[in-house]
C-alpha cells in the first residue's frame, strides 16, 4: 500500500518571495492548457510531485518584486513568460527547448516548479517578456504556450502562399493555429469531432472544414479538393487515431508537424519515411528566443484567443471539467 494520496485542500498560502532572477508577478490571467491535466492522467514522462506543486503554465500579470540580478524589468511592466524557468538558457540544450539544459536545472511551472493558478507566483526574468504597449493582459495569457506553440506550428513547415494546411484539432491551440494560418496566407482544411469546433474554425477562415467522425470518405474528399492532399497537416490532437490518419490526407513529401502528445506511441511506418511519401516535424513553445515573434505577431495582426473567464480561484474544478470534456471551444482562465 502507498505512503501517500491525492487530496483535495483549501489554501491560503505565503505569497514568495522573489529569488535572484526571479520576477514576482501578480498575475491578471492564468489559462489552462491541455497538458496541466496529463499529470493527472498519467500522461506524461513527468512524475507527479511529491510536494505541493500550484498548477499552470500560461499567465500575464504585472511585475511587483525583482530578484537583484533581473536586468531589462521594472516594477509595474505588463508581463508573461514560457513554461520553463530556471534554465542556463544559453548552452546547445537551451537552444532545442530549456528542458534540455545541460545543466539539468531547467523546471516546467506546474509540474516541478509552482506554476500560475495564484494570486501571486514567480518566473525567472529571462524565460519572460514585457508585452507589447496595448495587449489586454487576460486574453494573452493563453499566448505564452498555446499561441506561441500554435504559430511555430504553422511557422516551421514553410509553405508557401496559398499552400494548404490541415489543421487537426481545432480547439485551444487549433483555434489560434488557424488564425496564424490564414494571416499568413495559407488555405486551412479544419478536421474535427466537435461540430461547435468546426463552426468555431469555419468563423476563423477556414476554407475547408471536416468532422472525420460522421464523414467516412473525408480523406478522399481532401485529396480531391485541394488537387492531390495538403502540404502540411499539424496535429493538435491528443488522439492517437488523428496521427494514424493524418498522413493519408498530406500530398507526397508533405509535413506531419507533431504538437498534441497521445498517450501510446506513435504508428510511423518506416518505409514510407525512407522514400519521402511525408516528413515528420515537431513544434513546441520552445525557448525565450523563439517568444517575442509570435507575441508581437498577434499583436500586429489581430489574433484573438477563444478565452473564456471566470472570476476567482475557486472556479478551477469548474475549467478542468470544460477542458476535459473536450465540447467547448478555445481556452479557459482565471481572472486574478
Amino acid at each position: 500500500m502507498s505512503s501517500t494520496m491525492k487530496a483535495a485542500q483549501y489554501n491560503t498560502i505565503p505569497i514568495p518571495n522573489p529569488g535572484d532572477n526571479d520576477l514576482l508577478i501578480k498575475n491578471a490571467c492564468a489559462s489552462l492548457c491541455h497538458s496541466d491535466l496529463m499529470l493527472f492522467w498519467g500522461h506524461t514522462a513527468e512524475k507527479p510531485p511529491m510536494e505541493k506543486v500550484t498548477i499552470g503554465h500560461e499567465n500575464t500579470g504585472t511585475v511587483t518584486a525583482v530578484g537583484k540580478n533581473v536586468v531589462g524589468f521594472k516594477i509595474g511592466d505588463p508581463v508573461g513568460c514560457l513554461g520553463c524557468s530556471y534554465a542556463c538558457y544559453e548552452c546547445e540544450g537551451c537552444r532545442i527547448h530549456n528542458l534540455h539544459c545541460v545543466q539539468r536545472t531547467g523546471k516546467l511551472h506546474g509540474f516541478t516548479t509552482h506554476g500560475h493558478f495564484a494570486e501571486y507566483s514567480l518566473a525567472d526574468y529571462r524565460n519572460s517578456m514585457v508585452l507589447p504597449v496595448g495587449m489586454d493582459l487576460p486574453t494573452t495569457a493563453p499566448l505564452f504556450c498555446a499561441g506561441v506553440t500554435a504559430y511555430h506550428s504553422i511557422k516551421k513547415c514553410a509553405l508557401q502562399e496559398g499552400d494548404w494546411i490541415a489543421i487537426i484539432g481545432c480547439g485551444g491551440l487549433g483555434h489560434l493555429a488557424i488564425q496564424y494560418a490564414k494571416a499568413m496566407n495559407l488555405r486551412v482544411i479544419a478536421i474535427d469531432i466537435s461540430t461547435s469546433q468546426l463552426e468555431s474554425a469555419a468563423s476563423l477562415g477556414a476554407d475547408l472544414t471536416f468532422n472525420s467522425a460522421t464523414t467516412p470518405d473525408y480523406q478522399k474528399e481532401i485529396l480531391t479538393q485541394t488537387n492531390g492532399g495538403a502540404h502540411a497537416a499539424v496535429v493538435l490532437s491528443a488522439s492517437n487515431a488523428a496521427y494514424a490518419s493524418a498522413p493519408t490526407i498530406l500530398r507526397i513529401n508533405g509535413i506531419l508537424m507533431i504538437v498534441g502528445i497521445p498517450k501510446e506511441p506513435l504508428p510511423i511506418n518506416a518505409l514510407d519515411i525512407l522514400l519521402g511519401k511525408y516528413r515528420i516535424m515537431g513544434a513546441s513553445s520552445g525557448t525565450p528566443q523563439q517568444m517575442r515573434e509570435p507575441i508581437e505577431f498577434r499583436h500586429e495582426y489581430g489574433i484573438k484567443p477563444h478565452l473564456t473567464t471566470f472570476n476567482g480561484i475557486e472556479h478551477i474544478h469548474e475549467i478542468v471539467e470544460l477542458m476535459e470534456s473536450g465540447q467547448a471551444a478555445g481556452r479557459f482562465g482565471i481572472l486574478f
